[in-house]
């Protein structure tokens, strides 16, 4: 009977080795197997993740130096108003003289052909008569 248990026991020891031998020399392409499958299933998303990535850059890029050329262009706007003051003054300075023009031939239109205008009513002096 001894020898029967001995057998019984000697042989469960072997299966149990021969099944854990079994799982270890299979594991690995159980493993691979499984990781091949995952990289297949979840590769083409990735691949669409990285081409929507890809075109939020350059939407970004393109959006980056769109603000760059606008600060920029306000920045050359503010050191610009010393030249819009001179250009406001000599505007200014033009009207004048351009007035000052006007006046002086409207003066001297006046003193050659002093003719009163039909449409303006010129006032009389009051008379002294008593």
């Amino acid at each position: 009977m001894e020898d029967q248990e001995m057998q019984l026991k000697v042989r469960r020891v072997s299966d149990k080795f021969t099944e854990s031998m079994y799982v270890l020399a299979n594991e690995p392409s159980v493993a691979l197997y499984r990781l091949q499958e995952h990289v297949r299933r979840s590769l083409p998303e990735l691949v669409q993740h990285k081409t929507d990535m890809q075109s939020w850059e350059e939407q970004s890029q393109g959006a980056i130096y769109s603000v760059e050329y606008a600060c920029s262009a306000v920045k050359s706007m503010t050191n610009s108003s010393l030249y819009f003051k001179n250009i406001d003054s000599l505007l200014r300075q033009a009207i004048g003289i351009k007035e000052q023009i006007s006046n002086s031939q409207g003066r001297s239109f006046h003193d050659v052909t002093p003719s009163p205008s039909p449409l303006v009513s010129v006032p009389h002096a009051p008379s002294t008569s008593s």
